[in-house]
């Protein structure tokens, strides 16, 4: 019985007619490249793999490799951050403005706002308007908060725009003070 099935095998074409059906499919014109996601190249890539395992490699071997990789992924993000700031300030240039005036880091945040309430003793509300473009879409968000600032001499009227710095906890919702009275109300 065993002989009559190493028969069969030896009617089953051979090397030689395999090896003629990629040169013929090497002669037609190549199809354009497929599109595909990552997701699906990933896929492709794994399909591939025949299972067969690395090389036994030491741990330093492994650290090695993984910090190469790291050392290339970081001058990457740093080629791609350097190209990105010159997009900004080429941007920022446009027809003769010059680039916006960077301030210090790390200093409190200083807001302009308008005084909608100056009941409190020695205290203001100030109303921050702030109209931003929604980074997708494009379309202009306009949002507004309320804040709690200390006015130790107590100039500020309701109506007035005024310039608010970050500063300590002052009570429980004071966190800001008055800097200047930018315009009186009238």
């Amino acid at each position: 019985m065993i002989e009559k099935d190493q028969d069969v095998d030896t009617e089953t074409p051979g090397p030689d007619a395999t090896d003629a059906e990629p040169a013929a499919a090497s002669a037609t014109p190549a199809a354009p490249e497929e599109q595909l996601s990552p997701t699906e190249r990933r896929g492709r890539k794994r399909s591939a793999h025949t299972g067969e395992a690395q090389a036994r490699r030491t741990v330093e071997e492994r650290d090695a490799e993984r910090l190469e990789r790291r050392r290339q992924n970081a001058a990457s993000r740093r080629r791609w951050r350097a190209s990105q700031r010159e997009k900004k300030r080429a941007a920022g240039t446009r027809e003769g403005t010059p680039p916006a005036e960077r301030t210090g880091t790390g200093g409190p945040r200083e807001r302009q706002g308008v005084v909608i309430s100056d009941k409190g003793e020695k205290t203001i509300s100030v109303r921050i308007d702030i109209a931003r473009q929604h980074r997708t879409y494009g379309k202009i968000v306009r949002t507004t908060s309320t804040l709690h600032a200390h006015d130790e001499r107590n100039e500020a009227n309701a109506g007035d725009t005024v310039k608010v710095v970050e500063s300590r906890p002052l009570s429980r919702t004071k966190r800001w003070r008055l800097v200047e009275v930018i315009e009186r109300a009238r």
